[in-house]
């Protein structure tokens, strides 16, 4: 049985799919960019901003579903430019720094992201 995840506290999809599916005890999260909610809006123009709004978005997905950073197993991470993986990368393991076990992780570069984000980050969660 397949369940969809959806909070106001993160963006609403920018196409037709959903924010995340729970099926089988598994959380598959969409990629998220590094859009305010509330406002619609990018957080900021620099990778920075648009990635802590990106796991500020993640974890409401995940809150949502009754999961929480811990219980993420994989993730995929989209740069616009790879030479910002290193400030992508302090602020992923800010994010997951209660994890007992880090997920596994892929980082690419791309030639261009969904309404011009500089980062996109999906990522699937196990109990």
């Amino acid at each position: 049985m397949k369940k969809v995840i959806a909070t106001p506290n993160a963006p609403a999809a920018l196409g037709p799919y959903s924010q995340a599916v729970f099926a089988n005890g598994v959380l598959y999260g969409s990629g998220q960019v590094g859009l305010n909610p509330e406002t619609g809006e990018f957080a900021g123009t620099t990778i920075e901003a648009q990635a802590r709004q990106i796991f500020r978005n993640i974890n409401a997905v995940l809150t949502e579903a009754g999961f929480t950073p811990a219980d993420v197993v994989k993730t995929t991470i989209f740069l616009d430019n790879v030479a910002d993986f290193a400030t992508v990368n302090g602020l992923y393991e800010q994010f997951f720094q209660n994890s007992q076990v880090l997920p596994a992780r892929s980082c690419v570069e791309v030639a261009q992201l969904p309404a011009g984000a500089l980062i996109e980050i999906e990522y699937i969660a196990t109990k």
